[in-house]
């Protein structure tokens, strides 16, 4: 056997099914209104809009209006989905995000596209790669970044439900659909996907089919190796998570993120304090990203399954 079953033939975005999702939730709840800064082709809130145009709002190339306006929607009731690219969402309106929604826990779902550097060709200034850390940063913020397409469709009804405000990063390239039995998210549920007793890979977003694709290397070495899909950077799912230490007494980490604030870091924040065992992460090693083709740029900066089999390898040298 190889990696855990997966389809590389189906692709699509995670943007796509947050737009999908978003005109199901239109049908089935009132109280959903959308709101985008210009750039709805792009989070592809358009489909919503042209369901729903009396529960959209487009506040222009105005971010942190944007944040404000669905802190008011939420005061009046509503469930406001608010959406820009992630580095003008969680960058530019980060004040706002922490004192107008956050601090007095508004009902406000912040779902920022285009985050990490598969936005591609947009390059550096576009490619953001440090949401996870400022979204977790503020106290009682959940911070969510799903796998696929069906999990983010999932994500985008479970947060809907939940009352409080929520971060969800989708992205911009098709990738990978993961073929599943009976997965049903949970907000601070990491996802069982490997069983393998050498090496824990935890990982999010497109990295989740990269680690897919390095179990099966590894075990082609006999290396055997757990996989925790963990959707939900904050809160955290602490028990799975220790529960794999103690188990295979290495992690890696594996992030469409700086390597400093995010998925990595927040592992290494609890196994420090409930059971050291190494943590190795692949991710942005601290450098901004490039223009160029997405896949390209996951190649570029190690953001590969090869890359993650070589840290798997060793994190298992570094046990004790």
């Amino acid at each position: 056997m190889g990696a855990p079953s997966q389809s590389t033939a189906d692709k699509k975005a995670t943007r796509d099914a947050y737009g999908e999702a978003l005109v199901e939730l239109g049908a089935s709840n009132e109280k959903v209104v959308v709101l985008d800064a210009d750039l709805s082709g792009s989070t592809k809130t358009a489909d919503f809009k042209k369901k729903y145009p009396e529960r959209f709002f487009n506040v222009g190339v105005a971010e942190q209006n944007l944040v404000g306006h669905a802190a008011g929607l939420a005061l009046a009731g509503f469930t406001p989905f608010a959406s820009s690219f992630a580095m003008f969402l969680s960058g530019r309106a980060w004040e706002i995000v922490r004192n107008s929604v956050v601090y007095p826990k508004l009902n406000v779902k912040l779902v920022a596209s285009h985050g990490g550097i598969t936005v591609g060709e947009d390059g550096a200034s576009h490619q953001c790669i440090e949401d996870f850390g400022t979204m977790r940063v503020i106290p009682e913020m959940t911070v969510i970044c799903p796998s696929d397409f069906n999990e983010t469709k999932q994500v985008i009804h479970a947060i809907a439900e939940y009352n409080g405000p929520v971060y969800v990063r989708v992205g911009r390239p098709a990738i990978p659909l993961i073929e599943r039995d009976n997965y049903k998210f949970q907000i601070g549920k990491a996802e069982l996907m490997s069983e393998g007793s050498d090496v824990c890979i935890i990982a999010c977003g497109v990295m989740v089919n990269e680690a897919m694709i390095a179990v099966g290397l590894l075990k082609e070495k006999g290396i055997k190796a757990s996989l925790l899909n963990m959707a939900t950077i904050k809160p955290l799912d602490r028990d799975a998570i220790v529960a794999k230490a103690k188990e295979c007494g290495a992690i890696v980490t594996a992030e469409e993120h700086n390597v400093i604030g995010g998925l990595g870091s927040a592992v290494s924040e609890l196994l420090s304090e409930e059971f050291p065992v190494p943590v190795l992460k692949v991710g942005m090693k601290d450098s901004f990203g490039k223009s160029g083709t997405w896949s390209g740029l996951l190649d570029y900066f190690g953001l590969r399954a090869k890359d993650i089999v070589v840290t798997s390898e060793q994190a298992i040298a570094k046990k004790k």
